[in-house]
């Protein structure tokens, strides 16, 4: 894909095809990001739109107890949690309403820094007008046109809702003493006794058996304990005790 390289603190898009968003950040590293499109941004709004219904249906049943002022308390409530539900949990919780997270978005200011109250405040304030003439219209039309899916929240606040990116995490490596190759590996050696020992739990007992075999041979290491031997040596690779 093609990317452009934008200036500190600044981004810009790439060709209409690439949906891949980088900026570079003052200490001049390249911070790759992944706008959300307008379908998997609608359900994690319908998520957080369920969740403020069910929020508010609670604490009405509790308030008609109350009689007029829980009324007076309700409409107070109504305010509340319709303007505040999204500020709170995008500027407390790293960008993600819960609608957000359980889609796996966050939002963003556009240099990939966390968002603040008074961008939260304005993209939020500006749901209205995206919301006009009716059902989101004009904020789904911004969000097909434009090539970061803004809405015109986003593009007033200076905001971004991206993919969150997840923690990568390497496979566990099979029991074995850490050991010391009989002579210097290459880089390609190393790597593929790595990657040998951490898909062995992916592969049958033959394939490990014939895997083992062909990497046993230019590393001097006798067959019957081709297995042990390669896992040991992969974890003294790794530094693993």
């Amino acid at each position: 894909m093609l990317e452009t390289t934008a200036l500190p603190r600044k981004a810009t898009l790439s060709l209409p095809l690439d949906t891949r968003y980088q900026v570079e950040t003052p200490e001049g590293i390249d911070l790759p990001l992944r706008p959300a499109g307008l379908m998997v941004r609608a359900l994690a709004f319908t998520i957080d739109l369920m969740l403020r219904g069910l929020i508010l249906g609670s604490l009405f049943i509790v308030l008609a107890m109350l009689g007029k002022l829980g009324a007076g308390l309700g409409s107070l409530l109504i305010f509340a949690v319709n303007w505040w539900y999204m500020v709170l949990f995008e500027v407390l919780n790293q960008g993600c309403s819960p609608g957000k997270q359980w889609m796996g978005l966050r939002v963003v200011q556009d240099d990939g820094t966390p968002i603040g109250w008074s961008a939260s405040l304005l993209r939020n304030l500006l749901r209205c007008v995206d919301l006009l003439p009716f059902g989101y219209f004009l904020g789904a039309i911004s969000c097909l046109q434009h090539p970061g899916f803004k809405r015109l929240g986003d593009i007033a606040a200076g905001t971004l809702v991206i993919y969150r990116e997840q923690p990568l995490s390497r496979p566990q490596l099979p029991p074995a003493e850490p050991r010391r190759p009989a002579f210097p590996l290459t880089l390609t050696e190393q790597r593929a006794i790595i990657g040998f020992a951490e898909r062995q739990s992916e592969l049958s007992a033959a394939r490990v058996n014939e895997l083992a075999s062909i990497l046993a041979q230019p590393l001097q290491i006798r067959p019957p304990q081709a297995v042990a031997e390669l896992n040991g040596i992969a974890r003294g690779l790794l530094g693993s005790a």
